[in-house]
């Protein structure tokens, strides 16, 4: 057993300085995974280069995030769809939809979400959902699936009643990062009254390190600031914690 950050971008150039240091840092957490989310077609080489910089820890996803989604969403989908042909990844992502930065591309960001779904059932594979500002669009996409594939909703910062709704598909699990540090945090309030076995852990590293760090680069190790928050509101050892948290993660995520 060993903690696992479901979702990180340690292949980004906010890591090119001390990407070896931020590794070890997170082995000596004991961070002994670190899931690879792919953005777009200009992410692919670095998210490779990072997986094969670091086989034993690091694992890629591959996918095409929403806020990529422009005018030639189709070429980038094409992309996405000859790497799932030419190599095993860990999962689908990231994908999903988002309507905080731009509402332009919203019915092309639907068929892209939509698709990689569908991918992830062909192919046996998770996915790594991100939902901003989206919440009743993501479950309009996923509504009109026949079939749904085992996945994570990234970033979860939702209501009560939205984890309801998505833990009531079956096959989704919640990740939770640093904003459940934050001062302002409704999260400790939601994960009152979610079970522990619907909870991954993530950072989405460089972006939103947990407090005392908020507003500076995000890194897997700081893993070990959330869990030491969520252990506190669920009130449950960290040891205990750990075991539930990677018997979370491997019913979504392969890792053989």
């Amino acid at each position: 057993m060993f903690l696992v950050d479901t979702h990180c971008h340690l292949f980004l150039e906010e890591f090119d300085t001390d990407r070896n240091e931020c590794v070890q840092r997170s082995l000596n957490a004991g961070i002994q995974k670190i899931l690879l989310p792919n953005i777009d077609s200009t992410t692919i080489d670095r998210l490779y280069k990072t997986e094969q910089e670091y086989p034993s820890v690091c694992l890629a996803m591959m996918g095409l995030h929403p806020t990529s989604v422009k005018e030639n969403y189709k070429d980038e989908l094409k992309i996405v769809e000859n790497e799932l042909n030419k190599r095993k990844f860990i999962g689908i992502g990231e994908i999903g939809l988002d309507l905080y930065w731009d509402k332009t591309f919203i019915n092309e960001q639907k068929i892209v979400f939509k698709t990689q779904l569908e991918w992830a059932v062909i192919y046996n594979y998770p996915v790594s959902i991100h939902c901003r500002e989206a919440f009743d669009e993501i479950f309009e996409v996923l509504d009109s699936m026949d079939t749904l594939p085992k996945g994570v909703f990234h970033c979860f910062t939702g209501t009560i009643e939205q984890a309801q709704k998505i833990l009531s598909y079956g096959s989704f699990k919640l990740g939770i990062g640093g904003v459940l540090t934050f001062k302002k945090s409704t999260l400790p309030e939601v994960l009152q009254n979610v079970e522990l076995n619907h909870i991954v852990l993530e950072t989405d590293a460089p972006y939103l390190a947990p407090a005392p760090y908020r507003g500076k680069r995000n890194e897997p190790s700081y893993l070990s600031i959330i869990l030491e928050k969520l252990s506190v509101i669920k009130n449950i050892s960290k040891e205990n914690l750990i075991a539930q948290l990677y018997q979370n993660t491997i019913e979504i995520f392969n890792f053989n």
